[in-house]
């Protein structure tokens, strides 16, 4: 039985390189906010709560890191990589959208970027597996 690649495998070679790029965003976020001092107020209804900047950073930090080793995996075309992008993707996108009321505008890109990772991941995945097979 001959395989057949079509051109949406392209698609998965996409999301790696976009894992890649939210990845290193989420580096360059994480180490700017990790090492900032600086502390937020944010209002509830309960009253006022001060968030320290600095480990929200950090959790920025770890999932960039995770997220660029997944894009780098994800070239070899194994489903553990596949998996393991569609989790580490469905979480960076809730920590985008905790992120939306200090950078609403980034969140939302990130957020959009992240979707079309998702799709491609999902869709177009087991593509890249038969071809490699």
């Amino acid at each position: 039985m001959a395989r057949t690649v079509t051109g949406w495998v392209g698609w998965v070679w996409f999301a790696a390189f976009g894992l890649l790029t939210v990845g290193l965003f989420n580096l360059v976020a994480g180490l700017v906010a990790a090492f900032s001092s600086q502390h937020v107020l944010a209002w509830t209804g309960e009253g006022v709560a001060i968030v320290d900047v600095s480990t929200w950073g950090w959790v920025h930090l770890v999932l960039g890191l995770l997220l660029v080793v997944a894009g780098f995996a994800l070239f070899g075309g194994s489903a553990w990589a596949r998996y393991t992008a569609v989790v580490l993707v469905v979480l960076n996108m809730v920590a985008q959208f905790v992120s939306l009321p200090t950078t609403p505008w980034w969140s939302v890109v990130v957020i959009a970027l992240d979707l079309v990772i998702l799709w491609a991941l999902i869709v177009h995945g087991a593509e890249v597996e038969r071809s490699l097979a």
